[in-house]
């Protein structure tokens, strides 16, 4: 489609149909996102037994790396926000930790060049994964009949209010949540990924439409600012996989909470 007279007609600016892909082995589910998946699976699993491997008291630049990863996740993102009892936790948070870094670099790895997270299922697909932890942790600190009570029916609530709060406190807990978890990495990594691929398809356009050097140049300048988002979306990846981190390190918090 045309803008004015810029661009010719053949020109095909970037849109949902570049986030779908063939499958495999004539399965249609089995895309470029699920081979990413068990892709990244092994990566994380394979590289915390590397790095976990041959521990030493003095340790060399590898054990070094290590415990710097795991002190970073355990201290920032584990303990200080579930607090006593962290420990049972945190090797499912390291690795989803992990997980979703892997998976958001992907979008500016050669060859993959494509954010998994930006398919919507696998994101709502691991948030699920979150929130059953979130109900389990609840329910062993608890047990069941207490940690959903607590759950949909907060203390020292007057009875005339549970009609409201009941109601409420159920969407909160165990709809929205996993539901804006999933929504947040989402979009983020799908928007990312598309702005720059319309600033790489238009400036590869531009730079080698014939007859108008403006273009040329304009072209080039906008494929060069594209280098500059990848930079930036390296950064956007480990931001959201910390704050997807945070979040579920927090439900397990709300979820084992005395308060709670």
């Amino acid at each position: 489609m045309s803008h004015g007279m810029l661009v010719p007609l053949e020109y095909h600016t970037p849109g949902l149909d570049d986030f779908k892909f063939p499958g495999t082995f004539g399965v249609s589910w089995m895309d470029k996102s699920f081979w990413q998946i068990i892709i990244a699976t092994v990566l994380v699993i394979g590289l915390w037994l590397w790095l976990s491997h041959a521990m030493k008291v003095v340790p060399g630049k590898r054990q070094v790396f290590a415990e710097y990863c795991y002190d970073f996740v355990r201290n920032t993102l584990v303990r200080d926000i579930i607090g006593p009892g962290f420990r049972k936790w945190l090797p499912y948070l390291l690795a989803v930790f992990s997980f979703v870094l892997v998976n958001n670099w992907f979008g500016e790895f050669f060859i993959f060049m494509f954010p998994t997270f930006s398919h919507v299922g696998y994101v709502y697909g691991l948030a699920l994964v979150s929130w059953v932890v979130y109900i389990v942790a609840g329910i062993r600190a608890k047990g069941p009949l207490k940690f959903f009570k607590n759950s949909i029916l907060p203390p020292d609530v007057p009875w005339p209010l549970w009609i409201l709060i009941i109601p409420l406190e159920f969407l909160s807990n165990f709809i929205t949540r996993p539901v804006t978890l999933a929504l947040r990495l989402f979009v983020n990594m799908f928007a990312g990924h598309l702005i720059i691929m319309i600033f790489l398809v238009g400036g590869g356009y531009l730079l080698t439409y014939s007859g108008s050097p403006l273009y040329n140049v304009t072209g080039g300048i906008s494929i060069l600012f594209s280098f500059a988002l990848f930079g930036l979306e390296l950064f956007v990846g480990f931001l959201q996989a910390y704050v997807f981190t945070v979040l579920s390190a927090q439900y397990v918090a709300t979820s084992i909470s005395s308060e709670h």
